[in-house]
């Protein structure tokens, strides 16, 4: 009952705020994991609904907007039309690729601080990956024939544009439950993304990049650590090549600047703000805000994942902290505090699709948080986008309502 009332009470508070900004991870949160992101749907409700959030909404998401593989696509699919998303200003508006492709509701992408040098790489990727590909399947699975691998291979290797990536749940599914051989994948694949990164420094390209790991245990020395497959939990099902500085709580600064922007008329970071003028550290980041933008102008932002873990380290009292969704799950958090306003953290249990997670449901929050993690949860959809997805939308409307209430 307690969960319950809690629930009512932020929903409560977000309806009625003065100034709210929703700031909600895609996979797993709206959409539910699938192995084949080929096959992601969304509810169309949904995407009306986001519309009625208006200028208070904005994703921030690792994957991309355009695209084959990208989320407009999705949004075509559900709305079963190419036209009428630009025409009624459907797409989802916020950023992708981590932080690199944002877009508005009319699908008009930009992506400033991104050099032509990158792009180029980026765009050869695919390619360097497949012969590396056939070379490590054939080695893990000797008996698998050359039209199995390019069918592996088709699945695996996602040519993206701002985030080329290897994904494995493919080749997981040949191996089961068998989590040596998936950690043999893991590891064998991420020895073959660094590779990229090394060819990339070759051709003049040293800062460029970083391999993005998701889900993971947090960062050492600058590099995310793989989260290895156990028994119970499938770990790190894909590796995506970033631009350096793509990184969701510096995406967070970006939206936050639009957000202002529209409000107010003025950029408290400046109009042509992107991630690379970013500042990297957290404390960095809360000093920018807290020297550009006036309180009145902060509002209370939202913030929705669902990759967030925790792992004791060694079976120790030491916990290895990460997950994609958690820095700017926790900058939100801590900008809040910052500014004498709570802001609200919602974490959406993604273990009921088709990648297998931690799950709320069987054993609460161990493998996502502990007891001395700094980051607090304000709601937990225990039942995945099924159940977030009726709320958003409820949510959506009444604010709506409020909004009009206001104006009237």
């Amino acid at each position: 009952m307690e969960y319950i009332k809690n629930n009512l009470k932020v929903k409560e508070q977000l309806i009625s705020s003065k100034n709210i900004l929703l700031i909600q991870d895609i996979d797993g949160v709206c959409i539910p994991l699938v192995k084949d992101p080929m096959t992601r749907e969304l509810e169309s409700k949904y995407i009306y609904a986001v519309k009625e959030l208006a200028e208070e909404f904005f994703v921030l998401t690792c994957g991309e907007h355009e695209g084959p593989r990208g989320v407009n696509r999705i949004i075509e699919r559900s709305l079963r039309s190419t036209i009428m998303p630009k025409n009624k200003e459907l797409y989802l508006r916020g950023l992708a690729a981590c932080g690199v492709e944002y877009q508005d509701n009319n699908g008009e992408i930009s992506f400033e601080g991104v050099s032509d040098k990158e792009i180029n790489f980026l765009s050869k990727v695919p390619n360097l990956i497949r012969p590396k590909f056939d070379l490590i399947v054939k080695k893990i699975f000797p008996k698998l024939d050359q039209v199995d691998i390019n069918y592996h291979a088709a699945k695996s290797i996602c040519d993206t544009r701002f985030s080329p990536t290897i994904n494995f749940n493919s080749l997981f599914d040949l191996v089961k439950k068998d989590s040596d051989k998936r950690k043999l994948i893991q590891i064998s694949f991420e020895k073959m993304m660094n590779e990229i990164i090394y060819k990339a420094e070759s051709e003049g390209l040293k800062n460029s990049f970083f391999l993005h790991i998701s889900p993971n245990l947090g960062n050492k020395n600058g590099q995310e650590i793989i989260k290895l497959s156990s028994n119970n939990d499938i770990g790190s099902t894909d590796i995506q090549l970033l631009i350096k500085g793509a990184v969701k709580d510096s995406g967070v600064l970006f939206l936050l600047n639009k957000f202002i922007e529209d409000k107010t008329g003025k950029a408290p970071f400046g109009s042509n703000f992107n991630f690379r003028n970013s500042p990297n550290s957290i404390t960095e980041k809360i000093d920018l805000c807290k020297k550009t933008i006036q309180k009145d102008d902060m509002p209370l932002i939202v913030g929705v994942g669902d990759t967030v873990t925790s792992k004791k380290h060694n079976g120790k009292e030491i916990y290895l902290r990460g997950g994609s969704d958690r820095s700017f799950l926790e900058f939100i958090q801590i900008l809040g505090n910052e500014f004498g306003i709570k802001n609200k953290i919602i974490f959406v249990d993604s273990s009921s699709g088709e990648v297998e997670r931690p799950s709320t449901n069987k054993t609460g929050l161990k493998g996502i948080s502990d007891i001395d993690d700094n980051l607090k949860f304000d709601m937990v959809f225990k039942n995945g986008p099924k159940e977030y997805i009726p709320w958003f939308i409820e949510l959506a409307k009444e604010r709506s309502n409020f909004k009009k209430d206001l104006t009237i």
